[in-house]
C-alpha cells in the first residue's frame, strides 16, 4: 500500500524529484494523478501510448500486472530513491527531439 511519501508504481520511498502521473492521460480526459519517481514515470510512457494508458492501464494495478513493469519494479528494488538511468524506448525505436 502506498502513502504520500511512496512511489505509486514501485513502492520505494520518493526522493527529491517527484513527477505526477495522470492515470488516464489529460488528452483522454483524465484528472486523477499519482506521485512517481521520474524513472518510473518515464518507463510507463516509454512502454505505452496515451490510448493504451486510457483503455487498458488506467490503474496502478493494471500497470503492475504487465510483464515489463513487473521486471522493471524488480530491477529497481533496493535502489536509492533518486536513482536515475536513461529510459530507452521500446523495440529499439529512437524518439525524435
Amino acid at each position: 500500500m502506498t502513502d504520500k511519501n511512496t512511489c505509486a508504481l514501485c513502492d520505494r520511498r520518493l526522493g527529491e524529484r517527484i513527477e505526477m502521473h495522470h492515470l488516464i492521460p489529460k488528452s483522454e480526459g483524465g484528472r486523477d494523478v499519482v506521485a512517481l519517481h521520474p524513472i518510473c514515470h518515464r518507463k510507463i510512457h516509454a512502454l505505452f501510448n496515451e490510448k493504451e494508458l486510457a483503455r487498458r492501464y488506467a490503474t496502478i494495478g493494471a500497470l503492475r500486472e504487465t510483464e515489463e513493469i513487473r521486471h522493471f519494479v524488480a530491477w529497481l528494488r533496493g535502489k536509492p530513491p533518486d536513482f536515475h538511468r536513461r529510459t530507452e524506448p521500446t523495440g529499439g525505436r529512437k524518439r525524435r527531439n
